[in-house]
């Protein structure tokens, strides 16, 4: 679905030269709604895999092609289910991430009390990324020895 979207947004985009300075500008703030809208449903359908291979892992069977990758290891590889809900829990709230940014696009500041809002929301945002991540050099198996 969102690669159909990326490819009507495209074709959209042809008449970009013939369109008046105020259209243009409407076109680009849609433009980049659209983009990050479709990074969502890309992100949703990775966050959907990322279940799918998880539970699979950590219930039924190992991976093999996931043990013998190093790619793979960083990616799919859950020892504990611990590892699989930090996973899960940092693509969610990238999710959420791109989400606040598509709705920040689209709000009418009309008061300085909007941009204050706008403001407290990205100092949030922030604030949550740098809670989720991990001190390098921690490992998750050496904190609870």
């Amino acid at each position: 679905m969102a690669t159909v979207d990326t490819i009507i947004l495209i074709w959209h985009l042809l008449p970009y030269t013939a369109l008046e300075e105020s259209a243009r500008l409407t076109l680009q703030i849609d433009t980049i709604s659209a983009v990050v809208g479709a990074l969502d449903v890309y992100l949703i359908a990775a966050l959907m895999l990322l279940v799918a291979l998880g539970l699979y892992e950590l219930f039924v069977a190992r991976i093999d092609q996931a043990e013998n990758s190093e790619f793979a290891k960083r990616l799919l590889l859950f020892k504990r289910f611990d590892d699989f809900k930090d996973r899960l829990a940092s693509v969610v709230l990238i999710v959420l991430v791109v989400k606040f940014f598509q709705q920040a696009l689209h709000l009418k500041y009309e008061a300085v009390t909007d941009l204050l809002f706008l403001s407290v929301g990205i100092a949030l945002v922030g604030v949550a990324l740098f809670l989720t991540k991990k001190p390098k050099g921690v490992d998750s198996d050496e904190s609870n020895a």
